[in-house]
Formats: structure tokens, sequence, C-alpha cells
């Protein structure tokens, strides 16, 4: 399941797990102008974990979960 939220400055999306097995907690992706932002709590250190990405990044991120092992340069 997932929701997606339009912000002021922001499009929030956040990934809920669901199912039987070991779950984690949610994802909120967060995209802004420039960046992107990654958030997940981490119940083991009480905090919340985040990773920003550039555009290029998310842009390379996006084409990768398509192709097969390898190498690549994204022309633009």
């Amino acid at each position: 399941m997932f929701s997606i939220e339009h912000e002021f400055d922001a499009t929030v999306v956040t990934l809920v797990d669901e199912g039987s097995t070991h779950l984690q907690e949610d994802v909120i992706v967060s995209t802004f102008e420039d960046c992107v932002t990654v958030e997940q709590y981490d119940p083991r250190t009480d905090r919340v974990n985040k990773i920003t990405l550039s555009m290029t990044q998310m842009r390379d991120l996006a084409a990768a979960i398509s192709l097969p092992e390898g190498v690549y340069i994204r022309d633009e």
C-alpha cells in the first residue's frame, strides 16, 4: 500500500509494508525541486535514517530498476 500527497514544496509518497512476514517500517519519499529524500524509522536506534539523492541519481535509480546487471552511462 502507498499514499501520495502534494504539499507546498514537495510531493510525498509513503510506502507501507504489508503482509504476514517480517514487516519493515514505512518508507517516506519526498520529491523536491532539486532533490529526493528517502526516510525510514529504525526502531533499534529510535532514529529516522534519511538519504538525499540528486535528481540525476534518482533518474539513474529509476532506470536501473528495470535493467540487467552491468555498468551503464545514461545519455541526457
